[in-house]
């Protein structure tokens, strides 16, 4: 039985500053995916992001999210009511005096207005979005104590408790130690496969994209592959898209460099171990 579409991305271009950014970028999330957004700097990957977010107007092409109930496809202001955004952790103060509890609830001015008193069921997203990253025993901690990896989880914490179809995630790994990392992975998991939330997710971290990801879209300006990480054993998508040789230590760290050694690396999602 084929998955619901969460994201529709059809024949998108954007221009910025006179410069044409994204050329003709078709995609599709589909409904409990993890789809990994990888390519170098500059090749429009946030910008895609704040485009499907209706932030940056575009030149061509449409996008369209599932509502929550996944009955109707819809775009514009509309889809931006089905959207959890999960921004870089610098882009956010985290001196303001407030709690964790309280930081998550706040998130959620934007969808019920910001003189509107936060109503019960508000309060028992809060409670609930705090339960699924595992942040629940710090709901009390002001959010300046709080280390790199938790903080994180406040960010998702906050997008998921707008109760979102889709969840966009951009470099959410950065500046975090392997253990936090490795949390942070076991939480998106859980979101993707047993809430069947769709996440579409730019990292840098491209072994632990192979590792995680159900599948990854490989932009630079355009879409040069979208497949599952095991279909995506030619190196030859990862040299056009990242601009590196054929013995490129990228490729090396991915297992993709021709004669490779016996060296470990990650085993792509659903390939056998």
């Amino acid at each position: 039985m084929a998955q619901a579409t969460v994201l529709r991305v059809r024949d998108l271009d954007v221009r910025l500053a006179g410069r044409e950014v994204l050329q003709d970028v078709t995609m599709d999330v589909v409904s409990g995916e993890l789809m990994g957004l990888l390519g170098p700097n500059g090749a429009g990957k946030t910008t895609l992001l704040r485009s499907i977010l209706g932030l940056i107007p575009k030149q061509r092409g449409t996008v369209e999210v599932a509502t929550r109930n996944g009955s109707e496809m819809v775009s514009g202001r509309a889809a931006r009511t089905h959207i959890g955004y999960v921004p870089q952790r610098h882009e956010f103060a985290w001196d303001y005096p407030i709690s964790v509890y309280q930081c998550v609830l706040n998130g959620q001015a934007g969808k019920r207005g910001l003189f509107r008193r936060a109503t019960v069921a508000d309060h028992r997203a809060v409670a609930e979005a705090l339960e699924r990253v595992h942040l629940s025993a710090l709901a009390d901690r002001p959010i300046g104590q709080l280390s790199g990896g938790q903080r994180q989880r406040v960010l998702v914490a906050r997008a998921l408790a707008s109760n979102p179809s889709l969840l966009l995630l951009d470099e959410p790994f950065t500046g975090m130690d392997f253990p936090s990392i490795e949390l942070l992975c076991d939480v998106l998991d859980e979101l993707c496969t047993t809430d069947g939330i769709s996440a579409l997710m730019i990292t840098h971290d491209l072994p632990q994209a192979v590792h995680i990801c159900d599948r990854i879209t490989l932009l630079n300006g355009s879409v040069v592959a979208s497949a599952a990480p095991r279909e995506l054993r030619d190196p030859e998508p990862w040299t056009h898209t990242f601009g590196v040789r054929s013995d490129s230590p990228l490729l090396r760290a991915l297992g993709l460099e021709k004669g490779a050694g016996t060296k470990e690396t990650p085993t792509p999602k659903g390939a056998s171990a």
